[in-house]
């Protein structure tokens, strides 16, 4: 009982909230906040992924970032699949939450854009930056792209709230396990490449193998592809 009412408690915080801040700003904040918000789709990791393995390989760069994305894509779909929270837009009446961005289709509970940021960021932070200036910075567009979620109609406070703190488990997981066993992975398949491999420099491949340069632009294309066709099939129901 107590815990229902706790829960009662929190969700009417999160409808007050959102009913609060959606919209909030006017258009010229929407669109910075929309801009923003792309920091924590998987697009930019995905590319960041390809990046690392076909065109400046890193072998240590690559398993860390991918490590935080399959962790999160892991425990969040799993999450959004088991609670299946329904998004702002699909509770409220018609018009009183307005998606300022593609609609999603996917659950509510709990927000992988600010899993990617939160996890990501604490990534970058202490591998790439290891500065406390970056990581104040960091954890600055951490709470702008949480808040954006919001602003933009398609999460609750809380869901945006346990994203973060999920996205500070998935980092300790893949500091501690999940990084160091996809690096250990990438090492025993290294040994079986016919070509010389070529550590964190331009893969010459891409100058003069012409197989090798099809298949870098179609993962490139792919990912593109993936990061567009909501927003193409959303428009094509509209008109």
């Amino acid at each position: 009982m107590e815990f229902k009412e706790f829960s009662n408690r929190i969700d009417q915080w999160d409808q007050k909230i959102i009913l609060k801040y959606n919209g909030l700003g006017g258009k010229p904040f929407t669109i910075i906040l929309r801009f923003i918000s792309f920091f924590g789709r998987e697009t930019l990791w995905l590319l960041l992924i390809a990046f690392y393995l076909f065109i400046w390989y890193d072998p240590f760069l690559l398993a860390y970032i991918s490590g935080t994305f399959l962790t999160g894509l892991i425990i969040i779909l799993a999450l959004k699949q088991i609670i299946k929270r329904k998004r702002p837009f699909e509770r409220f009446e018609k018009g009183k939450i307005i998606v300022y961005e593609r609609t999603p289709s996917s659950k509510s509970f709990p927000s992988w854009h600010s899993y990617n940021v939160m996890a990501q960021g604490l990534l970058f932070g202490l591998f790439f930056l290891n500065s406390l200036l970056i990581t104040f910075i960091i954890v600055i567009i951490t709470i702008i792209v949480s808040f954006s979620r919001i602003q933009l109609g398609v999460h609750y406070p809380s869901d945006v709230i346990f994203g973060c703190i999920i996205g500070i488990m998935g980092f300790l997981l893949t500091i501690f396990l999940i990084g160091p066993l996809i690096l250990q992975i990438l090492t025993y398949f290294e040994q079986f490449v016919v070509f010389e491999i070529q550590y964190q420099q331009v893969n010459s491949l891409l100058f003069k193998n012409i197989g090798y340069i099809l298949l870098t632009f179609g993962i490139l294309l792919i990912i593109f592809f993936l990061a567009i066709y909501k927003t193409i099939k959303e428009r094509f129901k509209r008109s």
